[in-house]
């Protein structure tokens, strides 16, 4: 049975001007993917007004709730003991979103809660892509 959990998290957009602007995501985890997290920021976070979703490794969450993590469109680290940094890189430039530490802490223990770390099966996850990937072949 799939089980997914879904938690708002206020943030602040930091702009090139260094101005702190007040951002809305929500966490996504789903037992359906258990390596992943989802980011969704509404249309108002973006440049063309369109919402956005950024998919990355769990564990990368997990890791950059402590120290500098991540080497590619995502990464993480941290900004005190209260702060987390989330770097969004795409071709269009860069998206610095800084969150609370606590409230991502408290979502990565609830997808713990889901599938606990270590346990991810993702057998059945890799068929369904190699099934949608080959379908018609």
């Amino acid at each position: 049975m799939e089980t997914t959990l879904a938690q708002s998290v206020r943030g602040r957009l930091i702009t090139a001007e260094e101005q702190e602007l007040p951002v809305r995501a929500a966490f996504r985890y789903s037992s359906a993917d258990p390596l992943a997290v989802h980011v969704d920021f509404p249309p108002t976070a973006s440049l063309d007004g369109t919402a956005v979703t950024w998919t990355f490794a769990r564990v990368l969450l997990e890791e950059g709730l402590s120290a500098p993590a991540g080497g590619g469109d995502v990464r993480l680290r941290p900004c005190g003991h209260a702060r987390t940094i989330m770097e969004f890189h795409s071709p269009y430039g860069l998206a610095l979103v800084e969150f609370d530490t606590p409230d991502l802490d408290r979502f990565l223990l609830r997808s713990h809660a889901v599938v606990e770390a270590g346990q991810e099966d993702v057998g059945e996850a890799v068929e369904r892509g190699l099934s949608s990937l080959f379908d018609g072949v």
